[in-house]
C-alpha cells in the first residue's frame, strides 16, 4: 500500500540523507556501484512491468499523464475512481487486462 504524506515525511524524518551520499561514494570507489539492495517496487509498477508496458503506455491506458502515473508508483499520490479498479486488475490479474487492451 503507498504510504501517505504523513508517512512519507515520517520515513523520510529518519533518514540521514549525507551518509546515503557517502555510503554510495564509498560503494562506488571500493567498486560495488552495480550492486542494488532493497529496492522496493510498489504493486502498481510491478503490475505495469508485468504487462511489459512503459511508464507512458500505462499512464495512456489509464487515461491519465504520466506525471500522474508516477506521483501512483512512487506513493505521492493515490488513484481514485475508474483508475483504481483498472489498477486493481492489473495487479490482480495483469493478463486480463493486457487482452482488454489488445482487443
Amino acid at each position: 500500500m503507498p504510504l501517505d504524506k504523513k508517512e512519507l515525511l515520517e520515513r523520510d524524518a529518519k533518514r540521514n540523507i549525507g551518509e546515503e551520499l557517502l555510503q554510495a561514494v564509498r560503494d562506488i570507489k571500493a567498486g560495488r556501484a552495480g550492486r542494488v539492495s532493497d529496492v522496493e517496487v510498489s504493486p502498481l509498477a510491478s503490475a505495469r512491468l508485468k504487462i511489459g508496458l512503459s511508464q507512458n503506455e500505462f499512464a495512456k491506458m489509464l487515461g491519465v499523464s504520466l506525471r500522474t502515473l508516477q506521483e501512483w508508483e512512487q506513493g505521492r499520490r493515490n488513484p481514485s475512481g475508474a483508475a483504481k479498479s483498472l489498477i486493481s486488475i492489473a495487479i490482480k490479474n495483469p493478463e486480463a487486462l493486457k487482452e482488454l487492451l489488445a482487443a
